[in-house]
């Protein structure tokens, strides 16, 4: 009888584990929201699933996502201008309410404990959030204005170093909470300089650092010390649209200009007088110019490049190549160059084509 007793308790057990919720749940409530369309993407290390829903008239919606396994979402309202970032954990409810038009103000509740801890700091500073979202509007209005826009830039980079030194602070009085990741990694990711964030997770408890946030950063901080001015350039092979394979270490006493776009086809087209002015003054036999475009449509782009009268060596986002050389080359912004001497080494990294051009007439020669 007691054997029996036994079978069906842990027959019970694993009923009650088998029906354990381990989907991903966001929901909410948004005023002032005027575009009902809602993008997610759910990511971890490797992976990345992305939903699509639409919220209510009222600014409602309920989101559940059931395979994959995740730490983090990132939800783009409006048009994708305004991004909401929450830590997942498997069956923990997320909900998310308040004024979207100013997105780092909103409350958000369940989850991993981050979520509430940074809605509390958050709100602790809301006056100087508030006024970062008012300069950014403020300079987006400006853009035509150099003289108005370049005060209000310098008045958000002083908004930015005060909510950074704020963070500092908390960092250093609270190295053994996760949220203390959190915050590096929002206001310490430099792609030009991690020694800011190498210093601040030098503090962090042991018991920290099997954390994914932990071991993002560690990664973060390699993969942006690899592509330091100075450093050998990754080494990478790929195939341009037209099928034919550029291997970095085969380049021989010519400089190389990866450049990193956007796309041809909207406001960033190859026609960037500059960087038509490279492609024209220095030839093949000098500098190899590749262009990598995060368009995919190789038929597309192949129509395009023969009305061209420069012969563009370009790779597309076919079979992921531009991603792939995105992440090894660390580019979080685009557009993007990298100047690459004649021994490998990274000479140059810009967004800015006008110095590009300056740099290689100096080099090169007019």
């Amino acid at each position: 009888m007691q054997k029996y007793i036994l079978f069906i308790w842990t027959v019970l057990l694993g009923l009650v584990a088998c029906s354990k919720d381990e989907s991903y749940q966001i929901e909410g409530k948004l005023t002032q929201l005027q575009d009902p369309t809602l993008y997610v993407v759910f990511e971890n290390e490797s992976a990345k699933a992305i939903d699509t829903i639409t919220c209510e008239t009222d600014g409602t919606f309920k989101l559940r996502h059931k395979t994959g396994d995740f730490h983090t979402a990132t939800l783009f309202f409006e048009n994708r201008t305004r991004v909401v970032n929450v830590f997942l954990e498997k069956g923990k409810k997320i909900k998310i309410t308040g004024d979207i038009t100013n997105p780092k103000l909103l409350t958000i509740e369940g989850g991993s404990s981050i979520n509430s801890q940074l809605t509390d700091l958050r709100k602790a500073s809301a006056n100087l959030w508030k006024e970062q979202a008012k300069l950014l509007y403020q300079i987006d209005q400006k853009a035509k204005n150099p003289i108005e826009e370049a005060d209000l830039i310098a008045k958000l980079t002083n908004i930015n170093h005060q909510l950074a030194e704020e963070a500092v602070v908390y960092i250093k009085k609270h190295t053994d909470k996760a949220v203390s990741l959190a915050l590096i990694q929002y206001f310490f990711t430099n792609p030009d300089d991690t020694r800011e964030a190498d210093e601040l997770l030098a503090l962090i408890s042991p018991e920290l650092r099997t954390h994914f946030l932990y071991k993002e950063l560690e990664e973060y901080s390699a993969r942006t010390k690899r592509t330091n001015i100075g450093e050998e350039a990754p080494d990478f092979k790929v195939k341009n649209v037209h099928g034919q394979e550029f291997k970095l270490d085969t380049v021989k006493h010519k400089y190389t200009l990866l450049a990193f776009v956007p796309s041809w086809e909207g406001k960033t087209k190859l026609t960037d007088p500059y960087m038509v002015q490279i492609a024209q003054k220095h030839p093949e036999k000098e500098l190899n110019l590749l262009v990598v475009t995060m368009d995919n449509n190789c038929n597309q782009i192949r129509n395009y490049l023969q009305s061209d009268s420069i012969a563009w060596n370009l790779v597309a986002d076919s079979a992921g190549q531009a991603t792939a050389l995105m992440d090894l080359y660390n580019v979080s912004e685009l557009p993007l160059c990298y100047l690459i001497d004649k021994d490998k080494k990274i000479l140059l990294k810009s967004e800015n084509s006008l110095e590009v051009n300056d740099v290689l007439d100096e080099l090169l020669g007019e």
